[in-house]
């Protein structure tokens, strides 16, 4: 059970670590923003770590209390349902709830358990960035057959219970409707970027370099992105940045593939960095790319890649894989440059082109800012998410 000084109108609840390096940190803060915005305060319950108090109080103007689950358990679906037992317990104290937003089926089952069991009268948004089904036999590969079925009886549950279900991308979207969810019941609200300004150049950065930030889950491709910049051993002044959200630990494998492709002298490692210096590694590289692996994380259930807006949103293109999702980003070659998904070769090509031609990938970096700007503002997402909110209670 959580800890709450106070009744509460809303309730965010996230399966993850906040605040943390990772994009999904980042999807919560603006989102959960927006929530309490609305709401007049409320209540985040998240995950915690070794760094981070289990709870927090915040004044931003709202008040907004701040619960992480931190019990070390390390089986992540006993985690899981750890969490969720201790939102249901809590949830029996929150009387003045009128709207629940979840990110997970650990925040949902709870929510929407709690409501039926009570008939309380809360709105629930289920905002679905992934389905445990399709993403963890990536993360654990023995998971049996038995359990991702469960698992996908979960997400049926929460998807068909929620009043409203958000999806940041069309492609996800078309997902869920072949699962058999209802198309007036599912809206598109993409991810956001901040567009920043002053940038400054560390001394840590070298002269020319190319970039990849973010997580480095196996469906993110940085080993295809590793094996292309072997082919361009040619060009001896060009540096790799990997920016991981991780610990430098959990890297180790790709360390490992650097040093057995004799990368090691041109790769450049920082890890989990604060936005404002990720930025500034982001500005000064010649393009990021964002390898995207060929597979039904991608593809059958779909993404929206945080890493691609806020490349642009920074007057830094992209390469990235050619998949739906991307392209709904970029929709134009004026805006970046797609190339066929895991194909080390096809890649350094591009990359080796890109190199060869600075003032286009500068040109282009300023067209990518604008676009965001007009199209992919968080703010702009936030007032999108709001009017949904306002739709349900109305």
């Amino acid at each position: 059970m959580f800890f709450l000084q106070q009744q509460h109108p809303a309730l965010f609840a996230a399966f993850d670590v906040y605040p943390s390096a990772k994009g999904s940190a980042t999807h919560i803060y603006h989102n959960a923003e927006a929530l309490f915005a609305y709401a007049g305060g409320g209540w985040l319950a998240v995950l915690g770590d070794e760094r981070l108090a289990d709870y927090q109080r915040e004044f931003n103007p709202q008040s907004v209390e701040i619960t992480r689950f931190s019990q070390p358990i390390d089986n992540y679906l006993r985690r899981g349902q750890a969490y969720s037992d201790a939102l249901l317990q809590t949830l029996a104290e929150q009387k003045g709830l009128r709207l629940a937003h979840f990110r997970d089926i650990w925040g949902g089952l709870p929510i929407l358990l709690h409501k039926s069991r009570s008939q309380a009268p809360y709105k629930t948004v289920f905002e679905v960035n992934g389905l445990p089904s399709i993403e963890l036999p990536y993360r654990y590969p023995q998971l049996p057959q038995s359990t991702l079925a469960k698992l996908g009886q979960m997400e049926q549950y929460c998807l068909q219970q929620a009043d409203a279900v958000i999806v940041p991308s069309e492609v996800i979207r078309q997902n869920l409707l072949r699962m058999g969810l209802s198309a007036q019941k599912v809206s598109v609200i993409s991810n956001g970027a901040e567009v920043p300004e002053d940038f400054q150049r560390l001394a840590a950065m070298p002269e020319r370099y190319a970039i990849y930030f973010g997580a480095l889950q196996p469906w993110q491709g940085v080993d295809t992105l590793l094996k292309a910049f072997q082919y361009l051993e040619d060009i001896p002044d060009i540096k790799l940045v990997i920016c991981a959200s991780s610990k430098a630990k959990q890297t180790r494998p790709y360390q490992k593939l650097v040093r057995r492709l004799g990368l090691t002298e041109r790769i450049i490692w920082q890890y989990r960095l604060k936005k404002r210096p990720l930025y500034n590694w982001v500005h000064f590289a010649e393009f990021s790319v964002a390898p995207l692996k060929d597979c039904s994380r991608n593809l059958a259930q779909g993404c929206c890649p945080l890493k691609v807006l806020e490349s642009m949103a920074v007057g830094t293109p992209v390469i990235a894989s050619d998949m739906p999702a991307v392209r709904e980003i970029i929709p134009s070659a004026s805006l970046g440059q797609l190339v066929r998904a895991d194909r080390p070769a096809v890649l350094a090509r591009a990359m080796r082109l890109w190199f060869d031609q600075p003032p286009h990938t500068r040109q282009m970096g300023a067209a990518t800012r604008q676009h965001i700007q007009k199209h992919y503002t968080w703010e702009q997402k936030k007032a999108e998410l709001q009017a949904l909110y306002r739709q349900l209670l109305a």
